[in-house]
């Protein structure tokens, strides 16, 4: 089904699930140690999905920032100080667009550097992937062997064969949640204190605006220039829609988000070409947001780690 930009198919379904493997581990950390909210969790980064794919009307992948991420669940960070790492964040990011300063970086910024960091992440990826896989070698291969022989095919994507063959075993282990976890589940409303903003940033912020600068900002914006060349996104845009979903989403539960090139290429290669991408993801996270909240954290940790590798 097509209206007008956007498209609503296996093909975008499958892009839809394209950077899963970066969402799964932090959420799991996020939820389980952390003990963030699983409904304001999902829904705002629906939320931030949906709105960021009508905006752009192209892939754009929506993502936890990882330095922040990796930090609050190492040390074990209380929800509001996660909350107060956005808003941080946010405000940063508002800046740097307000003033211009994100495209002066992005000038000075060479090509060449952008290449690395995109090859870096690509080397990080496959890294993390290997030891995914390694929970189970005999699936990992036939969850990759899935994903090479169906790659192209518009009636069974490998992404959405691969995540019901997850599901499955899920089911087959008799790990599924119980029916009775599923129930309404409204975002909360949450809140923090200016100490946990400055916190936050002297903790790990500082740390991930180089990491937002380079590969959520700068590489993401050339890579939407090599993969649709006749729409280009600017770094400009990409601050202030980081900035504004950032100050707002963390007062209903929203992690601090960003965009990111691996995220992107994860979902193009699965077969993201349109919105539609963004707003199938940004329903299906709604969806578990709000009913499945409760038993979401136990389907995570209990989903098939080599698959997710694949």
């Amino acid at each position: 089904m097509k209206i007008r930009s956007f498209e609503f198919n296996l093909r975008e379904l499958a892009g839809s699930m394209g950077d899963f493997g970066t969402l799964f581990p932090l959420a799991i950390g996020y939820i389980a140690v952390c003990g963030l909210d699983p409904a304001g969790f999902l829904v705002m980064m629906g939320l931030a999905n949906i709105a960021t794919g009508l905006i752009y009307r192209l892939p754009m992948p929506i993502e936890p920032m990882k330095v922040l991420a990796v930090v609050a669940i190492a040390q074990h960070w209380t929800p509001s100080l996660i909350y107060a790492s956005g808003f941080a964040m946010g405000i940063v990011w508002i800046i740097f667009a307000a003033t211009g300063i994100i495209g002066r970086l992005a000038k000075i910024t060479a090509r060449s550097v952008v290449r690395g960091i995109q090859a870096t992440l690509g080397i990080l990826l496959a890294v993390e992937a290997l030891k995914m896989l390694s929970t189970g070698w005999v699936l990992g291969i036939v969850a990759i062997a899935i994903v090479l022989a169906l790659r192209e095919s518009r009636y069974a994507p490998a992404a959405v064969v691969l995540m019901l063959l997850g599901i499955l075993i899920v089911a087959f282990q008799g790990r599924l949640p119980s029916a009775d976890l599923i129930r309404f589940t409204p975002p909360p409303l949450t809140g923090f204190t200016p100490k946990e903003v400055w916190d936050s940033l002297v903790l790990a912020g500082f740390a991930q605006i180089p990491l937002t600068i380079t590969n959520a900002t700068i590489a993401t914006s050339a890579l939407i220039g090599t993969y649709f060349p006749d729409r280009p996104v600017g770094v400009g845009k990409l601050s202030w829609n980081q900035g504004v979903m950032n100050l707002v989403l963390p007062f209903f539960g929203g992690m601090p988000m960003c965009h990111g090139s691996g995220g992107l290429a994860g979902q193009y290669y699965f077969g993201a070409r349109t919105g539609g991408t963004n707003l199938i993801e940004g329903a299906i996270e709604i969806a578990l947001g709000l009913f499945f909240a409760g038993a979401i954290a136990g389907l995570f940790a209990a989903f098939p780690t080599a698959i997710i590798g694949a």
